[in-house]
């Protein structure tokens, strides 16, 4: 039994750490924040953890949604595989687009395909594209998946700053004509994880015409898309003149509809992407249930779903920013998603100080059990998410007051000057 363990140890791939795989004991941010949590209910049994860290719908799927899962999966012919979807899905993924986003025409066939959620399409993607060598342009911070699956395939990840000072949009403008040279893809996430920021229709434009002078793909990750508020009109990539000659887009309902453990959405845009997509996914799953596209279907249709979690997530970032900007952060409302982005504090008067915004989020959960995740990417900056558990308004106020009194017991320092 030693010397099977011992050989399989030498197979590893070198992707995933090679002959090293498991014996280095890597705590990632995630792990760390965790840890943290645990140790201080531990310490403080009494204190109720505040989480504003989790990225994930505080609320179930609709009741209607439900019951039409129900219905759906109590039906013998809907027991098979659906392989590369079913078509009442695209269509009503079609339907939705033009209704929600002004995208007229998607052909449910050759331009619509469903994912078992956007993580599954994201990793997906680099499998039919990139060769060893060639480059993704991953804006920092971002969501990871599509960056790591470049790796996997012997790509180069080319990482591209997010500041405040440029709206946390990428600068296209600013990248090395060599990289440009051999990249491939470019990955898009509007409205913005971790930073809430949302794109124009300019800045999309600016996309289209860099795609396609460079020659490269646009994946556009939309999962936040359709969360929008205080006048913001939901924004597709797709929506702007020749987007789906360079790129697609990859929506999914897990956060618009509530549906995150459903695992459903769907890809939309350029023929060839779509088909290049549907032949890597064909040789890797089997469809997502089809009960659950059925179900998926009839949320699609009644985008109303989505516009009553925006006013929610709406009212508690006002409640939220009124908080911080109490508390001495330079907090900013959001127009999209359930991301408020702030910069994290250097120390606390008579206090500690904090190196970095990992710092300052450990000592949140150490010292007020408020969880919250820090991204130290491009500055020092902290995610909050108004995710957290509250069923009715007057609860969200609750928290909200809970939030103040911790918080107003220390007095923050935002300058080293």
């Amino acid at each position: 039994m030693v010397q099977a363990t011992d050989y399989i140890q030498q197979l590893f791939a070198d992707r995933i750490g090679g002959p090293s795989f498991g014996l280095k004991e890597e705590i990632f941010k995630f792990e760390k924040i965790k840890r943290a949590k645990r140790a201080a209910i531990k310490e403080k049994p009494h204190v109720p953890l505040i989480d504003l860290g989790v990225g994930e719908p505080d609320a179930m799927a609709d009741m209607r949604v439900v019951e039409k899962l129900y219905e759906e999966a109590a039906k013998p012919e809907n027991r098979f595989y659906s392989d590369n979807g079913i078509p009442e899905f695209k269509e009503a993924a079609s339907r939705y687009m033009a209704e929600v986003f002004g995208v007229p025409d998607l052909d449910p066939e050759t331009e619509i395909n469903h994912v078992i959620g956007s993580k599954s399409g994201l990793s997906l993607l680099p499998s039919a594209f990139i060769n060893p060598g060639d480059i993704t342009l991953m804006p920092s911070p971002c969501y990871p998946v599509l960056g790591t699956y470049t790796k996997y395939f012997g790509g180069e990840v080319v990482h591209l700053p997010l500041l405040k000072e440029n709206g946390f949009l990428p600068r296209l403008d600013q990248i090395d004509p060599e990289v440009l040279k051999k990249a491939k893809m470019i990955y898009l996430n509007y409205p913005n994880n971790p930073t809430g920021a949302v794109a124009s229709k300019e800045f999309f434009e600016e996309v289209v015409e860099f795609a396609r002078n460079n020659q490269i793909i646009v994946v556009h990750d939309a999962a936040y898309a359709a969360l929008m508020f205080d006048g913001e009109k939901p924004l597709s990539f797709l929506s702007v003149p020749g987007a789906k000659e360079v790129g697609v887009e990859i929506h999914s309902l897990s956060k618009s509809f509530n549906m995150t453990g459903w695992r459903i959405g769907f890809i939309a845009g350029n023929p060839k992407l779509v088909k290049a997509f549907q032949t890597i996914k064909d040789n890797s799953d089997s469809g997502q249930f089809i009960p659950i596209q059925k179900a998926a279907s009839f949320a699609l249709a009644h985008p109303e779903i989505t516009e009553q979690t925006a006013k929610k997530y709406s009212r508690r970032h006002e409640m939220l920013v009124q908080v911080l900007r109490g508390c001495g952060f330079q907090a900013e409302k959001p127009k999209g998603s359930f991301y408020l982005y702030a910069e994290a504090p250097v120390g606390i008067k008579e206090g500690p100080s904090f190196q970095t915004a990992e710092d300052f989020s450990q000592y949140l959960i150490r010292e007020h059990l408020i969880s919250t995740v820090p991204w130290d990417d491009a500055g020092r900056f902290i995610r909050f998410s108004v995710t957290f558990e509250a069923d009715t308004e007057e609860e969200e106020k609750q928290v909200m007051r809970e939030i103040e009194r911790r918080l107003k017991r220390d007095r923050f320092i935002f300058s080293r000057g």
